[in-house]
């Protein structure tokens, strides 16, 4: 026992299945002290600002050890932020030396110590699962394109995993990662997973039937905040120094550097992200999926914004294909598990909205930018994205008051802990890759029918759409040689 760290002896027992019950308490550690053999190992892959947003609040973490960051870049101040501009000379800082220096400045000052420099570096995250032989997990963080890739790279070598939305920007590879996150066993989270009050707040109002059995619900969006919608491919330009191009494309096939697919402005390309819904769609249906107990759907129907020129005198519209349109629409039949129905589930992008419902025009509101409405036989309940503001309808428009609800018994530890619980083998994580697979490819799903504004049919089992061929070759990427999935 004194020679399996607490990773490799709980992936065995997990595998095994041995379970957990029987794991000597000094294997495990307690969850009140985290004495240093209790820590958990753990490389940052992909160091730009979603990264080095997230690093202060890891950081505090006691049960967390740092080891080593890797980032094609090395270092740079050019990563776009979002908002209005407040007059920066220059963009934020990220790379994988950016993220060495914090993290190490951070050990410092714990420990009163001048300096620290206990955190390796790598360009290529193959070296680091290579080399770095004491890591027990590693947190994904790269633009979408290369997270299923690292991720299944990570769990080959028996390591813990998370990674943010999501999971894969195309389907072949969401598929892939889910089912071997529930082969191996191993603990695994995903940073979109979201438990917060007004999650049970929700729950508990729809549960209690008081708008009755929910036929449909409508999420939309004001996303994008980065740029799409281009029939163009960018200028090409030359390779920024320190910045290795090759391994940022990874699996993605070969073609000219742009700084427009890169530095946080990936999402709005169909090669590296997944659009709006994805960046946005994990957040609200991953709780909404919790709440009504829904599976994935196997049909979608999508449409997007067009777009037109006027090329040698005459005005027509252009055919895009490279990136997510400036606004779209999808809407799929659910169905709901153990029962013998399906739920109409709608998603708006783009500044594109339901029509107001009469409830709200009744009573002199409006729908905001971001939210989402759950329709019933008896009623609706219209919110903000993420639950706040509630306002309840009965059948005839008129507003209700809320019923107050207990929380006793409610989970409500931070995703953090979820995750931290999770690894050490205290709980295993409600936001594990694994638990997000309907969620996941229902998205997959929506973007490709958006994709091909068209209605698709879906055969869930060979992942294949039945009526539409042409969809087929977008359920997986065109691989790099030796990259392959």
């Amino acid at each position: 026992m004194s020679k399996l760290n607490r990773r490799t002896f709980i992936s065995r027992t997990t595998l095994t299945g041995m379970g957990l019950s029987i794991v000597p308490s000094q294997v495990l550690g307690g969850t009140a002290v985290t004495s240093p053999n209790d820590k958990i190992n753990v490389a940052l892959i992909g160091a730009g600002t979603q990264a080095m947003k997230m690093l202060p609040g890891w950081l505090e973490r006691d049960e967390l050890q740092f080891v080593s960051v890797c980032d094609p870049n090395r270092e740079s101040w050019d990563y776009p932020q979002w908002g209005s501009p407040q007059g920066e000379t220059h963009g934020a800082a990220g790379g994988r030396e950016v993220g060495r220096r914090f993290i190490n400045d951070f050990y410092a000052k714990k420990l009163e110590k001048s300096s620290y420099d206990g955190v390796s570096t790598y360009a290529d995250f193959r070296e680091l699962l290579e080399k770095e032989k004491d890591l027990d997990a590693v947190f994904i963080l790269t633009p979408d394109h290369l997270h299923a890739t690292i991720a299944l790279a990570a769990m080959e070598k028996g390591l813990y995993v998370a990674t943010h939305k999501p999971i894969s920007n195309f389907m072949n590879e969401t598929r892939l990662t889910c089912d071997m996150a529930r082969k191996t066993g191993l603990a695994s989270h995903c940073f979109a997973f979201q438990n917060p009050r007004g999650f049970y707040g929700m729950q508990n109002l729809l549960k209690s039937g008081v708008i009755g059995e929910v036929k449909e619900f409508h999420r939309w969006t004001n996303r994008p905040m980065w740029p799409q919608g281009s029939p163009h491919l960018p200028v090409p330009e030359p390779v920024p120094e320190g910045f290795d191009w090759q391994l940022w494309l990874g699996p993605s096939i070969d073609r000219p550097y742009s700084p427009a697919y890169t530095h946080t402005v990936f999402r709005g390309w169909y090669e590296f992200g997944a659009g709006c819904m994805a960046d946005m769609g994990y957040y609200g249906f991953w709780k909404d999926w919790r709440i009504l107990n829904l599976g994935k759907p196997d049909n979608a129907e999508g449409n997007h914004s067009k777009i037109s020129q006027v090329k040698d005198f005459r005005s027509m519209w252009v055919e895009n294909n490279v990136s997510y349109p400036h606004a779209g629409r999808a809407n799929w039949e659910i169905p709901v598990l153990g029962e013998d129905r399906t739920m109409d589930v709608f998603w708006y992008e783009g500044g594109i909205r339901p029509r107001t419902p009469k409830a709200l025009i009744k009573n002199d509101k409006k729908i905001g930018g971001d939210g989402v409405m759950f329709i019933g036989e008896n009623g609706s309940i219209i919110s903000g994205y993420a639950y706040e503001e509630p306002v309840l309808f009965d059948a005839k428009g008129n507003i209700q008051k809320i019923p107050e609800f207990s929380l006793e018994g409610a989970d409500l530890r931070d995703e953090t802990s979820e995750m931290i619980d999770a690894f050490k083998g205290v709980k295993a994580s409600r936001g594990s890759i694994d638990k997000v697979q309907n969620v996941a490819e229902t998205i997959c799903l929506g973007n490709l029918a958006i994709r091909m504004d068209d209605r698709l049919e879906w055969d869930i089992d060979n992942m294949r759409v039945t009526n539409n061929e042409e969809a087929n070759q977008y359920v997986s990427r065109d691989y790099r040689p030796g990259w392959e999935l």
